[in-house]
């Protein structure tokens, strides 16, 4: 197996991939624990908590985790999705010891003082104007809100100004005591290792630590044709549009690769030439997947005059409904399956990268595979996958989420 994974006794699990050939190591915490995962008035708690528990323990302050990580050349920073949030550090293998150190702080005793919550919950809310600054992070929010109406997946990750404005030190507290133990956490670790010295060291930092197990709520997403659109007087028309997708684990998302690298993933798909290169319409133009464990999303972004908006969306439809009527062919096939290889091999080369898709599989239930094995299953897909896929996908219900100068009942035609 390309990887080792050990259950510690009070829970944690700990999986690591060997790479004898680098100097670093890339360790990533991974708590199963999201937005989703929040109540009402603990909106935007998973992506505060990411903040807060850099301003250090009863041990070690902010100023003391920044000033040794930078000592030894390290990165390190964190991040918060709907369904997961990670810690991650990255550094010279000897300095390991000091990096596990800090990160034991950082997550099992944080200190939650209430002038750093004050002056983080202010940089926090920076964060969501500058979110809201953003047209094109808006459109996507807006998309999400328009799919997922309803579900736990349509609320934003960096949660509400009303929200961060009046979360308590009480119910932040509350939600780390809640979400965090060893029960959700993964300990990802990628680089020159041994993995029973990684095993010893992680016992040492965090086998003592105690929890009960956590719950998600699942539940299915039902879709309808939405349009939202955030009315702003733009220069440029920002355009998500697309679907309900396949869940994380689908086994058809390796038929969804080649689909969507042939319709919008490179300079050679479908919709790049023909909106950008024979047109001129949209500087950027690309399709995307979003899985989760539940449920999941596909949908093309494209950003144009806001004159143009009719015509680009007329030609995304045109595409989706092109592939639907006459499938892909064996050269774009081909072209996908090389594009996937060649992007497999370049990112195996990074140990960051390797820790990342243990980490978030591991969490998820996703099966581990081999680089060899990821091949493997690309070779597999057929034309006739590919056509499968494109009819379940792109045949509706479409929803539109949009920022520029119009109103919602402009852009309905579009999804009908």
């Amino acid at each position: 197996m390309h990887y080792q994974l050990s259950t510690l006794p009070n829970g944690i699990r700990v999986i690591t991939e060997s790479m004898p050939e680098v100097r670093s190591i890339a360790i990533g915490c991974w708590i199963d624990t999201g937005s989703r995962d929040e109540t009402p008035e603990e909106a935007g708690c998973s992506h505060f908590l990411e903040h807060l528990l850099f301003k250090g323990s009863e041990r070690y302050s902010a100023q003391y985790i920044s000033e040794a990580f930078d000592a030894v050349g390290a990165q390190s920073n964190a991040f918060t999705s709907k369904e997961f949030t990670c810690f991650w550090a990255r550094m010279r293998d000897a300095d390991l010891p000091m990096g596990l150190d800090l990160m034991a702080e950082m997550i099992q005793r944080p200190a939650f003082r209430q002038e750093e919550i004050d002056s983080e919950r202010q940089v926090v809310l920076e964060e969501i104007n500058m979110n809201d600054d953003d047209p094109t992070d808006v459109a996507y929010e807006r998309f999400a809100q328009a799919l997922w109406k309803g579900h736990l997946l349509e609320y934003p990750v960096l949660g509400t100004r009303q929200s961060i404005g009046d979360i308590t030190r009480d119910t932040i507290n509350g939600y780390w005591s809640r979400r965090y133990s060893p029960h959700s956490m993964v300990v990802a670790v990628g680089g020159h290792l041994d993995h029973e010295d990684i095993v010893a060291q992680i016992t040492e930092q965090f086998g003592s630590w105690e929890g009960d197990p956590i719950k998600h709520e699942f539940g299915e997403a039902p879709v309808e044709p939405r349009v939202r659109v955030e009315k702003r007087d733009t220069e440029q028309a920002h355009l998500v549009y697309g679907g309900p997708g396949l869940v994380r684990a689908d086994e058809r998302r390796f038929a969804f690769g080649v689909l969507s690298h042939v319709m919008g993933s490179g300079m050679s798909s479908r919709l790049f030439r023909e909106i950008r290169e024979k047109r001129g319409l949209a500087y950027a133009v690309y399709m995307f997947r979003w899985p989760y464990a539940d449920s999941g999303a596909w949908g093309v972004y494209a950003g144009t005059t806001p004159s143009q908006t009719p015509e680009v969306l007329d030609l995304i439809r045109a595409e989706l409904a092109g592939v639907v009527a006459e499938g892909i062919t064996a050269d774009e096939l081909e072209r996908a399956k090389g594009h996937t290889k060649g992007a497999l091999a370049l990112a195996m080369e990074d140990a960051n990268s390797r820790m990342t898709r243990l980490g978030r599989n591991e969490l998820s239930g996703v099966e581990h595979l081999s680089v060899d094995e990821i091949v493997g299953r690309v070779e597999a897909v057929t034309v006739d996958d590919v056509q499968a896929l494109a009819d379940e996908l792109f045949g509706g219900p479409f929803v539109l989420g949009a920022t520029g100068p119009f109103e919602p009942e402009e852009l309905t035609e579009f999804i009908a």
